[in-house]
């Protein structure tokens, strides 16, 4: 199967503009993303509304295409830049601009969910390490059934653990995070970019949710890895530690 990575990153983030610009370790978090990415993928581009990201991109040997600038979500900045290449590649992986951190083992994950022809779209879980983590509605949860589909993703706790006190909820059930990257055979991308938004989408502002009510099946690979994704100057300065850490223990 071929494969082809494509990575959204918009200037405009209300909570951190210029993000993909930020300097971390000194590089970009755009180039740190797209090398982690390049460690598996011979072809990979970003997709972008912004002529500095394209600039910059090009400027470490990368690859960009423009997209426009008023997309309402990654998933369709992806499907705009796949026309735009014009991609051959069976299965089209979208890596957040924002996950500098990104591990190979993650993505080679993703791609082997694939190895099963009924897989339409593949997204990554990894188990919660603590109650707090979560309640944190920031984290969407994901159930799945026995053969590792997406039965629903939620915001709130699920599933509700009946009989037990919340403080013992942990130890019951092995609840599951969403990570936020996905894979999708060509033509299914094409399909769902096409549908409106849809109730359950737009109650708990998870776009997967629009796949699900409309029969689409998202297969989940289990992953160990933590990653640090930026949405703030804060988390930047988190990942500036991350990265420290993680050099000083590589380093002989």
């Amino acid at each position: 199967m071929k494969f082809v990575a494509i990575i959204p990153a918009r200037y405009a983030s209300t909570r951190f503009p210029g993000k993909p610009l930020a300097v971390l370790g000194g590089k970009t978090v755009i180039q740190r993303v797209y090398e982690q990415v390049s460690r598996v993928l011979d072809e990979a581009y970003v997709a972008t509304d912004d002529e500095r990201i394209f600039q910059a991109v090009e400027a470490f040997g990368g690859k960009a295409v423009m997209t426009r600038t008023d997309h309402k979500s990654g998933t369709d900045r992806i499907q705009e830049a796949a026309t735009k290449i014009g991609t051959d590649a069976d299965v089209i992986i979208n890596v957040q601009g924002d996950e500098p951190f990104i591990q190979p083992s993650q993505i080679e994950t993703l791609m082997h969910l694939f190895d099963d022809s009924t897989t339409q779209i593949g997204t990554l879980g990894k188990p919660f390490e603590s109650m707090e983590a979560v309640e944190n509605p920031n984290s969407p949860k994901i159930v799945t059934d026995n053969r590792g589909f997406a039965l629903y993703f939620s915001r709130s706790v699920i599933p509700y653990i009946r009989g037990k006190e919340r403080g013992e909820w942990f130890g019951e059930y092995p609840f599951l995070k969403h990570l936020g990257i996905y894979a999708y055979r060509r033509e299914v991308l094409a399909e769902v970019t096409r549908l409106p938004q849809s109730s359950l989408e737009k109650a708990e502002s998870l776009e997967q949710l629009r796949w699900l009510q409309n029969g689409y099946r998202i297969r989940v690979g289990l992953t160990d890895v933590e990653t640090v994704g930026i949405d703030t100057p804060e988390d930047l300065q988190r990942a500036e530690e991350f990265l420290a850490q993680a050099t000083k223990i590589s380093s002989p």
